[in-house]
Order: structure tokens, then C-alpha cells, then sequence
């Protein structure tokens, strides 16, 4: 039997050496102009590369395959991209419009449980259209939380998730306000039919088709969010509505309404947010992020704020305070270590998405 083009570059070594030529590529996208330069910056930028790389590597080579989807959470605590909501849980798995899918599991306590089908271009084009949605104020659910959604390109009765005829993914967002003591969504997805079925085995066209995805999804997404980042710095220190329609294209929620921008702060500076009015909504957030567009390290500081534990004036207004030091005041961001970077904040399922007041002042000033 003669070999195929791709057996022959995994054999002669060329798969391997194309992949680390272009991740070493990649690498340029940290030193772009407007990138910060100095070595904290860039080594979180590169970092960043890594990180992206781990969850390439996952999605392309190990969950690729939407004959056997698996939910996989690809965002979390140390893997970060565009303004990742420290409130949610992210998955997502596979799926083609050729087969119809079955999602099972309890609804749990979770405040918003979100799952949209979409075209994700992150390692191509750059964007993630969506192509249905489905959440928890619309699903049907059993009265021990008891869960099924059917996603189909067909409509279907009960809990249905439309596909588009170039749907190749599905993303599950659960929002947090009290993650403590709110239960998370429990499911698993699987293909229709797919009983007794067994997955190929690797071949050298998986093996090289996994490896450019992975950097495609390196390289895609660093572009995309350092691009995004850089158009934030004519509104430095501001926080106006953020273009929604480019939201929803590189894969936002269509329920939440973003705001999104650039923060630099010197040391005896404070950056203040003043939400005069909040409107009825499933719940809001706050949160910071480093230049990358990655949330900070949520882990062992306080970078972002939501409706739950948020302080409230006696007027029902909120007062954020982002400052590198313990300010004394409610509403506390700490900038983990950082002078600059991007932010978002969020309306989600909100009917009216009001302004935000933002000003810079000295800290000693703040009281």
C-alpha cells in the first residue's frame, strides 16, 4: 500500500518541524507594536501563548471528533482568553449538522445556564457566530432538576438547540453568583446512535490536521484579542458600550450587553466606576484584565464584583474602586500587580443597558 503525503511528513519529520516553526511565529504576535514591552507584560504574553496552546492542543488533537463529543471545560483558572467572566464555568464539545445530538444531566442551582451552537473560526477566520441558543428561562426541566436537550438541525419538541447547516460546536455557559453554594449543571452530550460505536484510531492525516488546528488556534486568538485590545486605547480609562455586534460575532452571549476598554494606573492613582442606576437583570459583573484580555488571577484576588456580592449604596447605585492598594472603601479591584490592561463589565439579561460614570483621581483624594 503507498503512503499518503501526510504519512510521509510524519515519517520524515516535517509535521513536527511545520508545527514548531509556526508556533515560534506565533511568538510575534506578543512584540506587536502597541504591545506593551516591558518584560512583566511580555512574559504574561507569553504565558498567554502557552496557555492558548494547552487549550489548542485539547480541542484539535484529543476532543476533536463529533462522531463521540465529550463537554470539556477549555477556560478556566489557568487558561485564559477575551475577557473570560470569572463567574462562569465554560465548556464545550464538537458536534456536526450531519448528526443529531442528545445533552443529559440536572439543571443544578447554577443562576444562568446558557448553550449555543456555533461556528468557532478562532483558528482560521477569528470569530464564533452563533447558530442557536437555548437557556435556563426557556428549558424544560423535571422536578428533580432532571435535564434533555435535543440538538438537531430538524426543530424538535421539548428542550430543542438548533444547529446551522455549518455549525461545528457547541458552548455551555453556567454564570455564578455564589458559587459556594450554588450547584453547578451536571451533563454529559452525546451523538444519537452512537450506542455501540467505537472511535478510529490516530492516523498521520488526525495527527497533522490536530497540530495545525492547535496553532491555528494559537495564533487566531492572540491576533483577534491583541487586536481587540489595541482599538481600546483611544478610550483609556473610560468604559463605553463595547461594539455589540462584533460581540456576538467572536462569540459573546446574546443575552449580555458588554462594556469594554483599557486601564492605566499609576501608583497614587485609583480608577473609580460609578453605576448610578442598575437596571432588572439576571445578574451584572465587573472584572479586570491584563493586557491579553485575560481576567486576573481570581484565584488569590479580589478582580471582579457581581450582583451578588456586590455593595450597594442607599440609593441602589455601586462604586467600584480599582486600585493597587487596599483603598478602605466597599468594591474593592485589585490590580493583582498590574499598572495597565483591559476590562469589561456586563448587563446580563437586561432590558435596558444604562451608562457607566468613570473617572481617575489620586487615591489619598479617594476618601
Amino acid at each position: 500500500m503507498s503512503m499518503t503525503d501526510s504519512e510521509k511528513r510524519v515519517l520524515d519529520g516535517t509535521t513536527w518541524d511545520q508545527f514548531c516553526d509556526a508556533l515560534k511565529e506565533a511568538g510575534k504576535i506578543v512584540r506587536s507594536d502597541k504591545a506593551p514591552q516591558d518584560a512583566f507584560n511580555q512574559a504574561e504574553g507569553y504565558r498567554y501563548l502557552s496557555r492558548l496552546l494547552r487549550g489548542g492542543l485539547e480541542s484539535f488533537l484529543e476532543f476533536r471528533d463529533p462522531l463521540f463529543p465529550q463537554l470539556r471545560c477549555g477556560a478556566h483558572e489557568t487558561i485564559k482568553l477575551g475577557a473570560d467572566n470569572p463567574d462562569n464555568r465554560y465548556e464545550s464539545a464538537p458536534v456536526s449538522p450531519k448528526h443529531d445530538y442528545r445533552i443529559t444531566g440536572n439543571r443544578g442551582s447554577v443562576n444562568y445556564l446558557g448553550i449555543s451552537t456555533i461556528i468557532n473560526k478562532y483558528a482560521s477566520g477569528g470569530t464564533m457566530e452563533v447558530t442557536g441558543h437555548i437557556d435556563s428561562r426557556q428549558m424544560e426541566v423535571g422536578p428533580n432538576g432532571e435535564l434533555e436537550i435535543i440538538i438537531s438541525r430538524n426543530k424538535h419538541p421539548g428542550n430543542w438547540l438548533p444547529m446551522g447547516a455549518e455549525t461545528n460546536s457547541i458552548t455551555v455557559r453556567q454564570t455564578f453568583q455564589d458559587r459556594i453554594n450554588e450547584k453547578p449543571a451536571d451533563m454529559k452530550i452525546e451523538r444519537i446512535g452512537a450506542k455501540n460505536d467505537r472511535p478510529e484510531p490516530l492516523t498521520a492525516e488526525k495527527l497533522e490536521r490536530g497540530l495545525q488546528g492547535a496553532v491555528g488556534f494559537v495564533r487566531g486568538s492572540a491576533t483577534m484579542f491583541e487586536n481587540w485590545s489595541e482599538s481600546f486605547l483611544p478610550t483609556l480609562n473610560q468604559l463605553p458600550p463595547a461594539d455589540q455586534a462584533y460581540c456576538q460575532l467572536i462569540g459573546g452571549d446574546p443575552n449580555i450587553f458588554y462594556f469594554h476598554s483599557a486601564w492605566q494606573l499609576a501608583e497614587d492613582e485609583v480608577f473609580i466606576i460609578e453605576a448610578s442606576e442598575i437596571p432588572e437583570c439576571q445578574t451584572w459583573n465587573f472584572q479586570l484584565d491584563n493586557w491579553w484580555m485575560e481576567s486576573l488571577d481570581y484565584r488569590h484576588h479580589t478582580i471582579h464584583v457581581n450582583k451578588h456580592t456586590a455593595h450597594y449604596n442607599s440609593d441602589g447605585s455601586v462604586r467600584v474602586v480599582v486600585s493597587h492598594t487596599d483603598p478602605g472603601v466597599p468594591n474593592w479591584i485589585e490590580t493583582a500587580g498590574h499598572r495597565m490592561g483591559t476590562m469589561c463589565w456586563r448587563w446580563i439579561g437586561a432590558q435596558q443597558h444604562p451608562l457607566l460614570n468613570t473617572r481617575v483621581a489620586k487615591l489619598a483624594d479617594l476618601k
